[in-house]
């Protein structure tokens, strides 16, 4: 009787503190949001816009499931099931256009992350300001010009007459006649991934700059005592105090790994290299929009979304279990 009676009372305990617990809990949040009112009216503009521009729109996903058509009704559309996604998985075209994809997003994740840290290194080692900010200046630029300037810089200095590449190799003697370069599909992911660094590598800098001036002076004084040179210090304590900075880059940047682009591919290509130059956002607009396919469009748009969120979440899984620096 004793034993029972005792167990109800530490279950009555128990209870009485979960309700203490939470009452406290709900005090606290709304004393938060009392001392914190004013930044959240400056965070529902925001708020509003993901709402109306990021979520209300995922409504229109059931057209994937449809064979959809602009004239009739929602209610009214033939519901087909998977058929866009089994289409899609069975079509060639659709298989080489990923693999292109995946080939060049690969490629650009690659470069972007190695010429972004070691132009970095280089710059956080030249003691000139002056020259230094030149530098800087000089490789943000091309990021601030659109594609369509980009890609016409890109096709002058590859074109046969006196483009300034076959020029310089010429003179160089690495080749004996000007090369069609926009002309032959295996030269066409490299020219996409060069035009990508060119464009972006000086942006890309910015972030590691900002991450290694939060190293602490004192790591190199200790470095310098030691004996280490400028090279073992970039080797064994920039490149550490970035790694962090480098994880958490690499695991939103994996989520885009579908996304190879489309302004550079669609600019650049043409009918010679288009077994490689066209990407999953081209094959949308041309065999989706441009025909009045939207289920198809939408179909591979959902696909391209699922894979981006397997990906950030494997990643970040994978992160985890080494230790590493994850997203979430």
């Amino acid at each position: 009787m004793a034993e029972t009676i005792l167990k109800q009372d530490a279950k009555a305990v128990v209870k009485k503190k979960k309700w203490i617990d939470r009452e406290i809990g709900v005090e606290f949040s709304w004393k938060t949001i009392k001392s914190q009112k004013q930044l959240i009216f400056m965070s529902l503009p925001i708020l509003i816009y993901l709402i109306i521009f990021n979520y209300v729109p995922i409504w229109g996903w059931l057209m994937a499931f449809q064979n959809y058509r602009p004239a009739l009704p929602f209610l009214k559309q033939k519901w087909v099931g998977f058929d866009q996604f089994k289409f899609l998985m069975g079509d060639d075209v659709f298989l080489q256009v990923l693999r292109n994809t995946l080939g060049m997003s690969l490629i650009n994740l690659v470069l972007g992350f190695v010429t972004a840290i070691v132009l970095a290194l280089l710059l956080n080692e030249i003691r000139t300001k002056i020259f230094k900010s030149t530098v800087q200046t000089i490789s943000y630029l091309p990021h601030f010009l659109s594609w369509v300037i980009a890609a016409g810089i890109v096709a002058s200095t590859l074109s046969v007459e006196d483009g300034i590449v076959n020029v310089v190799l010429m003179k160089l003697h690495f080749i004996k006649e000007p090369i069609m370069w926009l002309s032959i599909g295996h030269y066409f992911w490299g020219i996409v991934g060069a035009a990508n660094v060119w464009k972006e590598v000086g942006w890309n800098t910015i972030i590691y700059l900002a991450a290694i001036t939060s190293i602490d002076p004192s790591l190199y004084e200790a470095a310098s005592m030691d004996g280490a040179n400028r090279y073992q210090k970039m080797r064994y304590v920039t490149l550490p105090g970035i790694k962090a900075t480098f994880i958490i880059l690499l695991i939103m940047n994996v989520g885009h790994i579908l996304d190879a682009g489309f302004e550079v591919q669609y600019l650049l290509g043409n009918g010679l290299v288009v077994d490689w130059s066209q990407t999953i956002d081209i094959f949308v607009l041309k065999y989706g929009i441009a025909l009045g396919n939207y289920s198809l469009a939408t179909a591979a748009g959902i696909f391209k979304t699922i894979v981006s969120i397997v990906m950030v979440l494997g990643a970040n899984h994978i992160a985890k279990r080494l230790g590493e620096e994850r997203l979430l």
